[in-house]
């Protein structure tokens, strides 16, 4: 058997703000304790031998890479496909707002397959181009290791793929921020190591 590519997911470190306003598209900053977080990311992934470091071009995301990719000697590779949801109309509102604005979408997460929001993406869009882009850094990096920061929704999405899961369980899958899985392929073939190990 061949030497696998080994993905180290990491969804970004907590951003201001965090659960008081929908955030996908939407770029924010990190909060004080991401900062924090995005720093003990080094020491976390300080036995992996990385080849590469790669980025949502969000700023939460690439703010949370830069810290790490800067101590391996690296530059983030910013990749547009692993950016977070576009939440479209619902996009900076408030849990009240959205309330108030569009209720029929606060069960979102029940079942996400087939959810498509106003002047967004749906999950299946996102699957599509997160998709196409893990399997160019799986094929970049056979028997290496690939650092790649993301975000809540595309991660699930990345990991219910490798589970062969449903887009309708995304949900069942817990991520942190700064949360770490790790996937090794081997071609085709996944092999989940850990979901969501927190710093």
């Amino acid at each position: 058997m061949t030497e696998p590519a080994r993905l180290v997911l990491v969804r970004h470190a907590r951003p201001v703000d965090a659960g008081l306003r929908v955030f996908g598209s939407l770029d924010v900053l990190l909060g004080a304790d991401g900062v924090a977080q995005a720093e003990q990311l080094i020491e976390r992934l300080a036995d992996e031998t990385v080849a590469a470091v790669y980025s949502s071009p969000l700023v939460r995301a690439l703010d949370s890479a830069l810290p790490l990719a800067r101590k391996l000697g690296l530059e983030p590779v910013i990749v547009p496909g692993l950016r977070e949801i576009d939440f479209g109309e619902l996009e900076g509102l408030t849990p009240v707002e959205l309330e108030e604005r569009y209720p029929e979408y606060l069960p979102w997460t029940d079942d996400p397959a087939g959810v498509v929001f106003p002047d967004g993406e749906s999950v299946a869009d996102v699957q599509r181009r997160a998709h196409a882009a893990i399997r160019e850094i799986v094929a970049a990096h056979p028997g290496e290791t690939a650092v790649v920061v993301s975000h809540g929704v595309t991660l699930r999405i990345v990991l219910a793929d490798a589970l062969r899961m449903p887009l309708g369980a995304l949900f069942r899958l817990e991520l942190s921020h700064c949360g770490i899985s790790i996937i090794d392929w081997f071609g085709e073939r996944a092999l989940v190591r850990s979901v969501n190990a927190e710093l």
